[in-house]
């Protein structure tokens, strides 16, 4: 549902999430609150040496009880994330790095060609992998649905390729019983 001056913030997570190709958060600056949760829910972060990292919630009035809490847990443990939304400390890049909440520190100068040599070089893996690890790392947090997901996409990427799959189709719409050896029984 969306409110009238809302941002769709839970839209933007979940396209994050369901795109199949890997998303990388480049921070420059600040990433605080709802933009600490962005850059976690992106695949990889690189951050200017400059930048900082803080979740604020408790001490504005508010909170994250979903992606900002989950994926916080996942990055830097359920005792640590626990402090970083109790406190709301500020982080910076070189302890955000030590933690696990980031990938990688660069001088402020290098961000921009950081983060493109990283991206082209991603670019260069198999599409089809990257969106299957995608898929399964997403598996967990998506549940049934990420689940699905993951199964849906590797069958229509691989399975309805394969000798097993053509012979079982063939077979029922010739209204036969299926010849096991042409898929490897």
């Amino acid at each position: 549902m969306l409110y009238a001056g809302v941002l769709p913030v839970l839209d933007m997570y979940e396209s994050i999430d369901r795109l199949q190709k890997p998303v990388i958060a480049s921070v420059n600056g600040y990433a605080v609150g709802g933009g600490n949760v962005l850059q976690m829910v992106c695949d990889i972060t690189i951050s200017a040496d400059t930048a900082m990292f803080r979740q604020v919630g408790p001490m504005v009035g508010s909170f994250d009880a979903g992606y900002g809490t989950w994926y916080l847990e996942d990055l830097v443990g359920k005792k640590r994330a626990k402090e970083i939304w109790y406190r709301n400390p500020k982080i910076s890049p070189q302890e955000a790095l030590e933690m696990g909440l980031i990938n990688k520190v660069v001088p402020a100068g290098d961000l921009r060609s950081a983060t493109q040599t990283m991206a082209l070089e991603i670019a260069d893996r198999g599409s089809v992998a990257l969106a299957a690890i995608k898929s399964a790392f997403n598996a967990r947090h998506g549940g049934v649905s990420g689940l699905s997901r993951m199964a849906h996409d590797v069958l229509l990427r691989s399975y309805l390729e394969t000798d097993e799959h053509n012979e079982l189709a063939t077979s029922f719409a010739d209204r036969r019983k299926p010849d096991a050896s042409r898929f490897g029984h």
